[in-house]
């Protein structure tokens, strides 16, 4: 068998319906990491859908478990010698709400529907089809050439949208039995529907709260209107000396010191497209001077994602005693993630806002990572794709979202590819999402085409440790 024969069985897997038949028994299990009632299934799907797919593939599988998780983690492991690479793969089983009624007529959440070329199902961009991928694409390969020729761990949780809670200890605890050479996985989109991307780390991620709390109850705002403080007022004002009405962060420990060069090359050739779906780029809005692809993957990013003051359903004529903000800091490597909040605390407090409150919306936050595009595994793997597809892959230093990277990076010490399989107009997280299939179609073919590059020999040395550090 030959490298042609491996991806040509990857894509009759999926023209035969395979593939579709796996994936759409994995989306019909409603894995809501959000729901409590949904414990039972979470378990399910690694014991009786995941675990017998690696274990057909002479895999040795184990659950571990973390008091800190809130669901149980699969490990897979097929080690074929201790002279060959090892690749670590990593994907979150479980999904957000299906938010059932709010699907369009003729879908749901739990049932793999084809409409006008286009594949829906809760999870199938994130992350079940997205695994599924890389899973059906490592099976091919090793039907096609009787071993993989590297070793292969896997890692699949089951608490990625609640936070990814106990992870962190969790690979902290079982450094020794993660160790690999890198981390090869698939999440998030590609920078464009139809180009293949590789992207190399994330943006870290803190959210948090700003609450004025002035009094208690409301007051009427003819009585006292010009009299006593208005919370909203205030809590727009001292939000308006973070952010620009252009949207640029104002907070120097927010923002990096500069592009790197390495990262700026990298860009150099990304364009932004979000499909036919996705909102049009607005080109004022954000760091003034730099390209979309370079606002979005190599700088940071301020949003509030809601905001509250008075009753907003049914206003009344009465001066609120509170407002709210909940707040997000997207960040690259480059910014202290241990001064984020407190930066914050001296920049309102030196702008007459010591009444504003900060509180952190989670116990953890995603650090920003990001390797180096021109190591020597990133353009292995580049080669690969581009051999694969006959398309030059976008190399993005870091996805704009924000993953667990950081605990692969900082704590088991690998480089770090992710080969995305959606794009970013996939509607996860909303209803109807959705992938159409030609993507995973060609994400096969692009990872049969890696798996077999891996196991053929000619991947870059790894003298010495396996640690990555960022590039810039």
């Amino acid at each position: 068998m030959t490298r042609a024969d491996a991806i040509h069985r990857a894509e009759e897997c999926f023209d035969s319906g395979q593939f579709r038949q796996t994936l759409a028994r994995r989306i019909a299990m409603p894995t809501e990491s959000q729901n409590p009632e949904r414990a039972g299934v979470l378990r399910q799907y690694l014991e009786a859908e995941i675990r017998p797919a690696f274990e057909a593939m002479g895999f040795a599988c184990r659950i571990l478990e973390h008091p800190k998780a809130l669901a149980p983690f699969l490990y897979a492991e097929r080690i074929e010698s201790p002279e060959l690479p090892t690749v670590l793969g990593y994907g979150h089983g479980d999904v957000i709400r299906g938010l059932d009624r709010e699907w369009n007529e003729g879908l749901s959440p739990w049932t793999l529907t084809e409409t006008q070329g286009r594949w829906y199902g809760r999870g199938i961009a994130d992350n079940k089809g997205q695994h599924t991928v890389n899973m059906e694409a490592m099976r091919n390969v090793l039907a096609a050439r009787g071993t993989l020729g590297f070793n292969a761990k896997y890692l699949i949780e089951m608490g990625e949208e609640t936070g990814s809670a106990g992870l962190r200890e969790l690979c902290t605890e079982h450094r020794e039995l993660l160790r690999a050479d890198l981390l090869i996985a698939s999440d998030g989109p590609r920078l464009a529907p139809e180009r293949p991307t590789v992207f190399l780390g994330s943006r870290g991620s803190v959210n948090f709260d700003l609450t004025i709390e002035a009094r208690k109850g409301g007051h009427h705002s003819g009585n006292w209107g010009g009299l006593i403080s208005n919370p909203g007022i205030q809590l727009a004002h001292a939000i308006a000396t973070l952010v620009s009405p252009t949207g640029r962060i104002l907070l120097p420990q927010w923002k990096p010191k500069e592009l790197p060069p390495a990262v700026r090359r990298a860009l150099a050739d990304c364009e932004v497209d979000g499909g036919e779906d996705g909102p049009q780029i607005e080109a004022w809005w954000g760091e003034p001077g730099l390209s979309p692809a370079e606002r979005v993957f190599g700088w940071c990013s301020f949003e509030v994602l809601a905001y509250k003051t008075g009753n907003p359903e049914t206003p009344v004529n009465a001066i609120p005693p509170r407002a709210w903000a909940r707040c997000q800091l997207r960040f690259v490597v480059g910014i202290d993630p241990a001064d984020i909040l407190p930066a914050l605390r001296r920049h309102l407090d030196a702008h007459g806002f010591s009444m504003v409150k900060i509180a952190s919306t989670r116990e953890t936050m995603f650090n920003a990572t990001r390797i180096d595009p021109e190591d020597p595994w990133v353009q292995w793997a580049v080669a690969s794709i581009a051999r694969t597809s006959g398309k030059k892959p976008a190399v993005l230093p870091n996805l704009g979202g924000s993953l667990p990277n950081d605990i692969f990076t900082d704590i088991l010490g690998l480089r770090t590819v992710w080969v995305p399989h959606s794009y970013p107009g996939c509607s996860q997280h909303a209803p109807n999402e959705h992938l159409p299939p030609h993507l995973m179609r060609e994400g096969l073919a692009m990872m049969a085409g890696l798996y077999w590059d891996l196991g053929a020999g000619g991947t870059p040395s790894m003298p010495g440790s396996t640690a990555s550090s960022p590039c810039c």
